[in-house]
């Protein structure tokens, strides 16, 4: 037997537990409410701030935390098993990541720089499908990459690791049950706060929080508010701060400082730009920035090319002709079948093929040049993400951009959504397979994950068009300092430049791209080739590319977030390891989800517009 074999068979033998509850009712019902919790809490990030928060973690706190509350209730009289949290957590994932891999900055792009306008229905079908290919594309490679390779796919280990220990015994009272209160009491206190900015009520008024607080010094001549630069009172901003590294905060609070402080009064003073604004700033800033991010992207995912090369070796290794003498039969009977993958490319291909050339006028022959690469490059960001934790969508979607740049010069909505496809396909192969390491670490059922990833997809399809219509009704707000879509401003832009040349730009805008570029390549390869006590003094090249596209006062938050996790990860470790993650996902949810609620009220009349 082999050595794959027999990692396999330790499995099935020492692992494995399929006496134990996992594809439950109640597991994927809790974990369609969390995931549209998710999904709606993670939209309202994006458009804020450019980043989706973690599931799958705060998704396994928050079960736990339901299902004590049940049981206390009486409710249910059976505790939540660690294999349905795990279930639970792949509902809510594939849930809530509907607003990852260039979906919302796809779609958001999409109105800001052409007049299609899809309808509810189609797009729903639209992003329903294209996740649903990227579940099918996780099936060929998922033995080889975790069973065989023991690829580390980090959140899905870290995953695995909380839900055993929210899950052990004494739980009741130890570590899961101060996780849940700490993520309870943020996300009511950011929800609290959200409402007395937001609402707006008469007899509020004298409680109203603002929303801004304005800086006391001027820059050329005028208030730093004008150049964006206050502080806001959002903490979703502060908890996004505290999720990313400290590397990254430090490199936005640099950006931001050298683009409002300094670039944006000399592009004033230039005549670059004519007002004092957010959107004037950045209609001209989101191409050094934009640069920077494709071009740090693209030289990252390059020089992971062993990773990429052992995808396409993989790729070998799973369709050669195995020896059936050494396959273990136990296995085959757990995993899911292999037939599963070319069954759903054959059903799923041609539909997405259809809404391409009916939704987004992309010709048919394109289409269908679209969809084997996105599952080539779905095989890829699978694997990166495995061995980095980082799914290359930042690459993948310039790729698909400039690949089809060339193929329909001209076509910005085909270029947008050919480019949401590989992305789409990309993020949820490499999520299915983050929850399958969980599982395979847990000793559940790939087969019940696989159908709880579906159902967790289809369920964030439904939820997150109407939810983008509600929360962003007027597309011309996108970009705008209330709603300021980073990754749909430089999806916009990208496309803007491979469909349509950058001859239209002036010089100092092509020499921006050009040092954008540049910064962007040597930023990386110091990254990876710099000596180890000189990396966390190198910029990110994330943080610098991000803090050009989103408003002053959003940096200064974020910096916040991030240098108080910083300070408590110096300071107090064993706190820190156990309720950063909590705290900052509760203020994230809690002032989302209340000002998805606020717009709703407002909508239906019952607060002030």
């Amino acid at each position: 037997m082999t050595d794959s074999n027999d990692r396999e068979a330790h499995w099935i033998a020492h692992v494995y537990r399929p006496g134990e509850r996992q594809f439950t009712l109640r597991a994927v019902l809790v974990g369609m409410l969390i995931g549209v919790v998710m999904c709606l809490s993670n939209l309202y990030v994006f458009f804020k701030t450019g980043w989706s928060m973690g599931v799958t973690i705060t998704a396994a706190i928050l079960a736990f935390t339901s299902f004590r509350v049940l049981e206390s209730l009486r409710v249910t009289r059976t505790p939540l098993s660690a294999l349905e949290n795990n279930v639970l957590t792949t509902v809510a994932s594939g849930a809530g990541y509907m607003t990852g891999g260039g979906n919302m900055a796809a779609i958001g792009a999409l109105l800001m720089v052409t007049s299609v306008r899809p309808d509810t229905i189609p797009l729903v079908i639209w992003f329903a499908l294209i996740a649903a290919l990227g579940v099918f594309v996780a099936i060929p490679i998922k033995r080889q990459l975790i069973n065989q390779e023991e690829l580390a796919f980090p959140t899905g280990t870290a995953t695995a690791e909380t839900i055993r220990s929210i899950h052990s015994a004494g739980a009741e009272g130890g570590e899961g049950g101060k996780q849940a209160r700490a993520l309870l009491i943020s996300g009511l206190f950011a929800a609290v706060l959200s409402w007395f900015r937001e609402a707006k009520l008469a007899w509020m008024l004298p409680y109203n929080v603002p929303g801004t607080i304005a800086l006391p010094w001027t820059i050329a001549g005028r208030s730093a508010a004008e150049w964006t630069l206050a502080i806001k009172t959002e903490v979703v901003l502060v908890g996004a701060g505290a999720l990313m590294s400290f590397r990254t905060a430090w490199s936005l609070l640099l950006g931001g400082i050298l683009t409002y402080g300094f670039l944006a009064p000399s592009l004033l003073e230039r005549g670059l730009i004519s007002t004092v604004s957010y959107k004037a700033i950045v209609g001209w800033t989101v191409w050094p920035g934009a640069s920077l991010l494709v071009a740090a992207g693209l030289t990252s995912f390059a020089l992971d090319w062993r990773s990429i090369a052992r995808s396409f070796s993989g790729l070998a290794q799973i369709f050669r002709k195995k020896d059936a003498a050494a396959v273990e039969p136990a296995i085959e009977k757990v995993e899911c079948p292999a037939w599963w993958f070319p069954a759903g490319f054959m059903v799923i291909s041609p539909l997405i093929v259809i809404l391409m050339v009916w939704l987004f006028q992309i010709p048919i022959w394109a289409g269908m040049i679209a969809l084997p690469l996105s599952v080539i490059m779905g095989f890829i960001a699978s694997r990166v993400t495995g061995e980095t934790d980082v799914t290359p969508t930042k690459a993948l979607g310039p790729v698909t951009q400039l690949v089809f740049g060339v193929l329909t010069p001209g076509n910005l909505s085909g270029n947008i959504m050919a480019a949401n496809v590989t992305g789409g396909v990309g993020l949820h192969s490499a999520d299915l397979l983050t929850t399958l390491k969980t599982g395979w670490l847990l000793g559940g059922s790939p087969r019940a994950q696989f159908r709880a990833q579906l159902v967790g997809v289809v369920v964030g399809a439904l939820v997150i068009v109407p939810a983008l219509g509600l929360l962003i009704p007027d597309p011309s707000k996108l970009g705008s300092e209330e709603w300021p879509a980073p990754s749909c401003v430089v999806w916009a832009g990208v496309s803007e430049a491979f469909a349509n040349g950058l001859d239209a730009l002036g010089s100092e805008a092509k020499l921006a791209i050009l040092i954008g570029l540049t910064l962007g390549v040597l930023l990386s390869l110091a990254e990876r080739f710099g000596p180890s006590r000189a990396k966390p003094f190198i910029p990110s090249p994330s943080g610098l590319g991000l803090s050009m596209v989103i408003p002053g006062s959003n940096v200064l938050a974020m910096f916040f977030g991030g240098l108080s996790a910083e300070a408590l990860r110096r300071w107090k470790p064993r706190f820190a390891a156990s309720f950063i993650v909590p705290i900052a996902s509760g203020f994230i949810a809690g002032e989302s989800l209340m000002g998805v609620l606020i717009v709703v009220l407002k909508v239906s009349n019952v607060l002030p517009m």
